[in-house]
């Protein structure tokens, strides 16, 4: 299973670059040029805010009150696979998959298409299929893409909401 999972994470961060290499098309019209203004910082704080701080709370009323923090010589393990999940995942997705989309439906469409992809794939995981939540964050970052013309700031969102996760989130 973890060479399955490789393989795909794999796919998901080199395919898109990949692709731009073979048709010769520039890799800013992809959002593969990683970068964020001020602006699309302060965006992506604010929208991490907006949506975890709601669901610290509804997990804190489900959960009882409890947390779930990983044992602490697990957390930086954590945390770098979260930012690598978020960057091969933004890069695929955000990246190649929404900007495929955009060539034939509208940006609405294109962002919310691209983030029930998102949701599907989230099948795999052993959460499923309360993974298939994840379509809502998807929606964020396809904006947060759309609006800043670069995966960077959905990599800080989707790696913000991974970083909640480990903390918030039952490890069954």
């Amino acid at each position: 299973m973890r060479a399955a999972a490789f393989v795909l994470f794999a796919f998901f961060l080199y395919f898109p670059y990949a692709w731009c290499a073979l048709r010769k098309e520039p890799r800013e019209k992809y959002g593969l040029l990683w970068r964020a203004d001020r602006r699309a910082l302060f965006e992506t704080a604010l929208f991490s805010a907006a949506t975890l701080l709601p669901l610290t709370a509804v997990s804190l009323l489900f959960f009882s009150g409890r947390l779930y923090p990983p044992p602490l010589r697990l957390v930086p393990a954590a945390v770098l696979s979260g930012l690598a999940a978020a960057v091969a995942e933004e890069t695929f997705f955000r990246g190649w998959v929404q900007t495929i989309l955009s060539a034939r439906v509208s940006s609405f469409w294109t962002i919310v298409l691209a983030s029930g992809l998102f949701g599907l794939a989230h099948l795999a995981s052993p959460f499923a299929p309360f993974a298939l939540l994840a379509f809502f964050p998807g929606l964020v970052m396809g904006v947060l893409r759309k609006r800043h013309g670069s995966v960077l700031p959905a990599i800080l969102y989707h790696w913000a909401g991974n970083i909640w996760s480990i903390w918030f989130y039952p490890h069954f």
